[in-house]
């Protein structure tokens, strides 16, 4: 690991203006995932600011719904009663997404800021663009089983790891946040995360030095809820596969760089369309990569699963 500065922040906005400042800047909250990064120097931070002592920790009830503080643990988020009773799909989410220990520490905003776990991410003596724009996508043709089958590019195939992401996408949860110049703005969740295009490095739409102070659920939606994952073991992995269904909305993990908000299928069930039918409107433009192939079918049934699964849960 580099050698690297340290701050400690004493405000929201001193904390973004002390990245904005900064192009070697990070913030860092429970770590769980950026010091990984550090020690393999794939994340070299010449200075870390501190954001864990601010006061963005709290859950609160607003306009029929909840606004989630950045910096609420997974662990408390998922435990907490009004997400087990009014959104269980967050709940199974968060439970399905990491050990205990990690998600003592993970925090809310630094769960949506995850990066991708693309084998060639990680392997620094392989080309990715992710990592060195321009370099290539090695995944295009190497091992590519965990890798997007929705919306990439010639440039990347890495998928977005976080499975709260697909839940909050689901539950049409907004981003807040706040700049160095004390302005903020609510982003929804649908247009926070991107899809790789061109440039694959950049992973959402925050601009430099920009802090997520809180991401807002609005009351939740008529019908059952739900959230099922595939993984190659049952212990923790990150999902092959994942689908969230909360009533007639769908959002997968596992598939494209950014959650998933299955549109396509939402409109057919809307129109009367079956769940298989739903599903294979949604998966008509899915494209494997070979190693990959496998998720285009196996995505289907669990939609089909879920959707079936759920409709039947709101009649009993």
């Amino acid at each position: 690991m580099r050698p690297f500065t340290y701050e400690r922040a004493e405000t929201p906005q001193a904390a973004a203006r002390a990245v904005a400042g900064n192009a070697n800047a990070k913030f860092i909250a429970g770590g769980t995932n950026l010091i990984d990064l550090m020690k393999l120097q794939i994340e070299t931070p010449a200075h870390l600011v501190d954001v864990n002592h601010l006061p963005l920790a709290e859950i609160e009830e607003v306009d029929g719904g909840l606004r989630i503080g950045a910096l609420v643990r997974n662990s408390t988020l998922a435990a907490d009663r009004r997400v087990r009773e009014n959104y269980p799909v967050l709940s199974e989410a968060l439970l399905a997404g990491a050990s205990g220990q990690l998600r003592n520490k993970a925090t809310t905003a630094g769960n949506l800021l995850q990066r991708t776990r693309c084998f060639y991410f990680y392997n620094r003596d392989m080309p990715c663009n992710k990592r060195e724009p321009g370099s290539g996508c090695s995944a295009l043709q190497g091992i590519n089983r965990p890798n997007a089958v929705l919306g990439e590019s010639d440039a990347c195939i890495a998928v977005h790891p976080s499975d709260m992401a697909v839940a909050m996408t689901v539950l049409d949860a907004q981003v807040e946040t706040v700049s160095s110049d004390g302005t903020s703005r609510a982003i929804p969740i649908a247009e926070f995360h991107t899809l790789p295009g061109d440039t694959p490095e950049v992973e959402n739409t925050l601009n430099p030095g920009e802090l997520i102070t809180a991401v807002t659920l609005p009351a939740p939606p008529p019908g059952a809820q739900a959230y099922r994952k595939v993984r190659d073991r049952a212990s923790y992995a990150f999902a092959l596969i994942s689908v969230a269904v909360a009533g007639d909305r769908l959002a997968l993990g596992g598939v494209a760089h950014k959650p998933w908000r299955a549109t396509r299928a939402e409109a057919a069930l809307q129109s009367g369309a079956t769940p298989s039918a739903a599903a294979d409107e949604e998966l008509a433009a899915a494209t494997g990569h070979g190693d990959n192939d496998f998720k285009i079918p196996l995505a289907r049934r669990m939609m089909v699963r879920m959707l079936t699964q759920t409709r039947e849960a709101a009649h009993e």
